[in-house]
């Protein structure tokens, strides 16, 4: 028996309660007795409308010291800037679970029909895609942007899944991109590129409407998958320290100053060239963790990034 009867009945119910509560500033109570159930049931209701996008909170306060360094890097680096207020001493792992929270809400205005949304995996779209919140689409378009394949494996359950998810949330189509993350030789990659296939995806990443990554860095306190997953060779990282590498969009290597076109590295990655993601008028950028903070200079230095989803500490730590 179908329980799409039921789900209108909850929707109906938890758009009532939301009303009564953030419209007509009724209590728990009072919300609870004109409903005829439980103060707990109007609490599960309230939730369930957060989480399935009924309702949209935003706090705006001059005074708020979040939005006062949002100002500051948006006069600095001319980003909308999205500062997420966490605890100096919260751990590194919550901290990105809390910054990926925040990026899925923020996100789904920014989605909308006949989109295409370019997505790295990664660790913090990963996580982002653990909490997104619903919202229906049609003609979008889901394109994964850069091979997830090593020598251990194939990367698809990996990348799928984020991709799936996002796909999910928002009713899109999800093209994949089944190439090796880094090919062993640049020749092979220059000769895939050619073939009709390929160049069908390539296609979609050139016609982006919004782009959503993290920045992976070496040196992060919370592994970075391109650094942790089997997907470069010792000689590889050496090959990175000597090109002064601080960090990768989409397995695409930058330093600090933007610069990546003279990187050994980049000439075998499958992840698109800077210049493809700065033709996405919206380039999303989540970061959790100050040690990732060298890596967003240089993304925000070669141009990558239009809004900047960031923990409070990092972002203080950027602009110092």
């Amino acid at each position: 028996m179908s329980n799409a009867p039921h789900q209108v009945d909850k929707t109906q119910d938890a758009l009532r309660a939301s009303h009564l509560y953030y419209l007509q500033d009724l209590t728990m109570e009072a919300i609870a007795r004109e409903l005829g159930t439980s103060r707990s049931s109007v609490s599960r209701l309230l939730s369930y409308a957060r989480e399935t996008g009924l309702v949209d909170i935003q706090i705006k306060s001059p005074l708020d010291q979040a939005t006062l360094v949002s100002d500051q890097l948006h006069r600095r680096f001319n980003v909308v800037a999205h500062v997420v207020p966490i605890p100096d001493q919260t751990t590194d792992v919550d901290r990105l679970d809390r910054v990926a929270l925040s990026a899925a809400r923020i996100l789904t205005p920014f989605v909308d029909s006949n989109m295409v949304i370019g997505l790295a995996w990664g660790s913090t779209v990963s996580a982002i895609s653990r909490y997104l919140v619903p919202k229906a689409t049609h003609g979008s378009m889901i394109v994964q942007l850069n091979g997830a394949a090593n020598t251990r494996t194939t990367g698809i359950v990996y990348a799928s899944e984020i991709l799936r998810r996002f796909g999910d949330a928002f009713g899109a189509q999800v093209q994949q991109f089944p190439v090796p993350a880094f090919f062993d030789d640049p020749d092979t990659k220059q000769a895939l590129w050619r073939e009709r296939s390929t160049k069908r995806v390539l296609a979609f990443q050139d016609s982006m409407d919004v782009v959503v990554f993290g920045i992976g860095a070496p040196d992060a306190l919370v592994p970075s998958h391109v650094y942790s997953g089997g997907y470069l060779e010792e000689s590889d990282h050496a090959s990175l320290r000597r090109d002064g590498v601080v960090g990768d969009v989409a397995t695409v290597f930058f330093r600090e100053d933007g610069s990546s076109s003279d990187i050994t590295l980049n000439k075998r990655a499958s992840g698109p060239d800077f210049a493809t993601i700065r033709r996405a008028p919206r380039r999303v950028c989540v970061v959790a963790g100050t040690s990732k903070v060298p890596g967003i200079r240089g993304a925000l230095a070669a141009g990558l990034v239009t809004d900047l989803i960031v923990d409070e500490s990092t972002a203080r730590a950027l602009l110092e």
